[in-house]
Parts: structure tokens; C-alpha cells; sequence
């Protein structure tokens, strides 16, 4: 067996069994799931966020709220706070990058919405900027973290913190848990909607 092939067998089985850990984390998933729900039967919106590939995910999150997952149905409101980069480089520019998440939290989220505050680590400082004001405004806050869920954990409502100390295994299972989450929202919210694939 090559090098590579002993490396990719590895990785896989390691992402397999990071997955089949995170199912002991099924009810915190499911209280968060109620948490975005309920935002969404009551008008709200998701707002979300993170650094890095964990950007990526907030915005992949934001990306099959607005558009589809599963389903044709009607758009559900969702805003990625890293996607605009006039904000976030006028905001790291003029006051720190340590802000470029929660300035724009404070100007578009309210009371009832849900922040969902991604970083593998927990303890990225512009992620627990915007966690702390998500709470202080009245919003509910979802975490999406890994290790022990270092300090973002201490400011959510409820905290999946993925059980590795691999920020990859993490990130791998953030996506699983979000795409778990969208599916979750689809089949409560629209369940008559057509699927967009067989």
C-alpha cells in the first residue's frame, strides 16, 4: 500500500469515528434545531458567522437557508456576517478585526433572531465579540466548536462542540451538523414542498 493510500484510509477512518462520537451530541443538535425553528416561525432570521473555513461554513449555512437544500420552497432569511467585504475591511480597518463580526451583528440582528457563532477552537476573539453582544441584545446563541468548546462555550444557549482536537475532524463535522440543521428546518417548515432531486 502506498504512502498517500495509508494516509487517506486514515483520515477517513479518523472522520468516521469523530461522526460516530458526535451522535452523543444528538439532543444539543436538536435544541439548537428547535432554537432556529422557533426564530423562523416567529419572523426572525439567522445570522452567522466565523473565521476561516469556518467563514466558509457560515456562509454555506446562509447559502441553503436563502437558496434550497432539499426542497423548492420559499427562501428562509439568513445572513453570512463574513460575506461582505466592504464591512468586514472597513470594520478591521477602522476599529480592529476584533469587531468585524460584531458591529454588523448589532446592526441587523434583533430580539428573537439566532446567532450562530462558528470556531473550532472557541476561543477565536472576534467570534466571542459578537456571541457576547448576541446575548446582551437578546438573541439566542448556537455555538459550533470543538475541543471542550474553550470560551464561546460559556456564552451559547447551546453548544455543539465537536469531540476531536483535529481542526479539520471539527470542521468536518460542523458541515454535517449544519446540513443535519437544514434539513431538520425544510421538513418542519415546508413539508409539502416538492424535493428539487429525486
Amino acid at each position: 500500500m502506498s504512502e498517500f493510500k495509508k494516509g487517506i484510509i486514515s483520515s477517513l477512518k479518523e472522520s468516521a469515528r469523530v461522526l460516530s462520537a458526535t451522535t452523543r451530541l444528538a439532543p444539543v443538535i436538536e435544541a439548537a434545531a428547535s432554537d432556529i425553528l422557533k426564530s423562523y416561525r416567529n419572523g426572525g432570521k439567522i445570522l452567522s458567522f466565523g473565521n476561516g473555513g469556518s467563514s466558509c461554513d457560515a456562509q454555506n449555512l446562509a447559502d441553503e437557508l436563502t437558496g434550497r437544500y432539499r426542497r423548492n420552497r420559499p427562501p428562509l432569511a439568513a445572513i453570512a456576517l463574513t460575506a461582505n467585504q466592504g464591512d468586514l475591511t472597513s470594520i478591521a480597518n477602522d476599529f480592529g478585526f476584533e469587531f468585524v463580526f460584531e458591529r454588523p451583528l448589532r446592526a441587523l440582528g434583533r430580539p428573537g433572531d439566532v446567532a450562530v457563532a462558528i470556531s473550532t477552537s472557541g476561543n477565536s476573539k472576534n467570534v466571542l465579540n459578537a456571541a457576547a453582544a448576541a446575548r446582551a441584545m437578546g438573541l439566542r446563541v448556537i455555538g459550533l466548536t470543538g475541543r471542550t468548546g474553550g470560551k464561546l462555550k460559556t456564552l451559547c444557549d447551546h453548544c455543539v462542540c465537536i469531540p476531536s482536537d483535529s481542526t479539520a475532524r471539527i470542521q468536518e463535522a460542523h458541515i454535517t451538523v449544519i446540513q443535519i440543521w437544514c434539513g431538520i428546518l425544510e421538513d418542519a417548515l415546508f413539508p409539502d414542498a416538492p424535493l428539487a432531486h429525486g
